[in-house]
């Protein structure tokens, strides 16, 4: 799922983001993003997988959303790819860095939906 967000991870390239952001935005988006997100969940199959991404590193549009989702939806859990090129952090969250990695800033989670739900 790829999420609506502030679109502030890619600064780098598009300056202009920054003129069409409020103060609220932040506030309001994460409650359209967890609503979205509950809706792509319920389509998922037990024992599926849903990716929650974001071109935004802030921490309300990413990690406040999935721990509000996981506090609501006991039958999910965090499931962090082992293999893949750019390593989760310890919170389960793949994150390009601008700094690091040469791209936008962009955010990622797998998580997994319990085979008996």
């Amino acid at each position: 799922m790829d999420a609506p967000c502030s679109n502030l991870g890619v600064l780098r390239r598009n300056p202009d983001v920054k003129w069409r952001r409020t103060g609220d935005d932040l506030a309001r988006l994460p409650e359209k993003q967890g609503s979205i997100l509950a809706a792509a969940a319920s389509l998922v199959k037990p024992g599926g997988r849903l990716v929650y991404a974001t071109c935004s590193l802030e921490p309300e549009e990413n990690e406040g959303v999935i721990g509000a989702f996981l506090d609501k939806h006991a039958g999910w859990q965090l499931d962090s790819p082992a293999d893949f090129p750019v390593a989760p952090d310890a919170g389960g969250f793949v994150r390009c860095l601008p700094s690091v990695h040469g791209t936008d800033g962009f955010t990622a989670i797998r998580l997994r939906r319990d085979s008996r739900c």
